[in-house]
């Protein structure tokens, strides 16, 4: 049975059924607003199957390793390990563990270039938005990110290449089939595993129920990732709906309703980021400032340098929408790119 977990419920240390064979297990996050991070266990006749990894910090593992003993397994039974996208809560675990226990690791052949940017830095991955700040008008913003990262805070053998790069494709474990279907947006490689027979799709951050995922914040940035995610969300509703296993949240009971909401979210924020744009030039770092952020709807100056990272990275994703419908027209002054309204608009 099902344990009923709501919205402030669903971090708790306990292990979720949510079918038989199928339990949810929320892994602790280390300085993230996030909290936790959902990997999903599979038992399987040979062992056991997780959808995505987790944090390799050392209280996940212990929470992992806890966990699995409440279902009656250990680690050494984890033979696959499919991450939905490479971001660190999801991906540099599943890492660790095949170096602990021989898991295979297998990830959506979209992340390959990605990662062979991830492998090739020296410091901390966040030096990847900086460019991206400076071209939205927010270098003062990144240089204050920029003097704050810890030059030997990142190590790059977390984000070693899978055992398996995944395309769009059907995998069988046993008696279980997964249909992998590449989700771009969150990243240009992200990828989600539909359960048909049982009617459960594994959405990693693609599908959220209480937030939206961030995007066009990856070191191999799309060219317009907001579209590539509003494209892969009418995906979904291609196939017939099914329950919902998010990476941060409670199960739910319908991607197409939370598809819908999203859908709806994004062309608000759409009007909205057209309506802060105004009738004048101004960049992306301008906009964001008059706009309102999460669900409490902060001004932009009381989120904190990440978020507000978060903030513009996303104010230019909607921007480059809106100048793709012919809404607004760009123009690049000393490097910075600013936005106007068309006049038809």
């Amino acid at each position: 049975m099902t344990t009923p977990l709501d919205r402030g419920q669903w971090t708790d240390a306990r292990v979720e059924t949510v079918v038989p064979g199928v339990h949810r297990i929320a892994l602790p996050l280390p300085n993230d607003g996030l909290r936790a991070v959902n990997v999903y266990a599979l038992e399987e006749d040979d062992g056991v199957i997780l959808i995505d990894g987790g944090w390799a910090v050392p209280e996940s593992r212990k929470r992992l390793e806890e966990a699995l003993a409440v279902v009656g397994h250990d680690l050494g039974e984890i033979t696959d390990i499919l991450v939905t996208h490479i971001h660190r809560d999801h991906y540099t675990q599943a890492v660790d563990l095949r170096r602990l226990v021989g898991a295979r690791v297998h990830l959506g052949v979209g992340e390959r270039r990605s990662l062979e940017m991830l492998g090739e830095l020296r410091s901390n991955s966040a030096v990847s938005t900086l460019a991206l700040l400076r071209r939205c008008g927010a270098s003062e913003l990144a240089e204050r990110i920029e003097a704050r990262l810890d030059p030997d805070g990142f190590d790059a053998s977390h984000w070693e290449a899978p055992d398996r790069w995944l395309g769009s494709e059907t995998l069988r474990f046993g008696r279980r089939s997964l249909r992998v279907v590449p989700t771009p947006g969150h990243t240009r490689g992200h990828v989600v595993y539909l359960d048909e027979a049982h009617g459960l799709l594994f959405s990693g951050d693609h599908v959220l129920p209480h937030i939206t995922p961030s995007i066009g914040f990856e070191l191999n940035a799309a060219a317009l990732p907001l579209g590539d995610y509003l494209d892969s969300l009418r995906l979904m509703t291609r196939f017939p709906d099914t329950r919902l296993l998010p990476a941060h949240g409670p199960v739910s009971a319908s991607v197409h309703t939370r598809v819908a909401q999203l859908q709806v979210h994004h062309q608000v924020r759409l009007d909205q980021t057209l309506a802060a744009l105004g009738s004048t030039f101004r960049h992306a770092h301008a906009v964001a400032r008059r706009l309102r952020w999460t669900r409490r709807e902060m001004p932009f100056d009381d989120l904190n340098d990440f978020n507000r990272m978060l903030a513009v990275s996303e104010t230019a994703a909607h921007l480059d929408v809106l100048a793709v419908r012919g809404k607004v027209v760009t123009s690049v002054v000393d490097s910075v790119v600013f936005y106007t309204r068309t006049p038809a608009t």
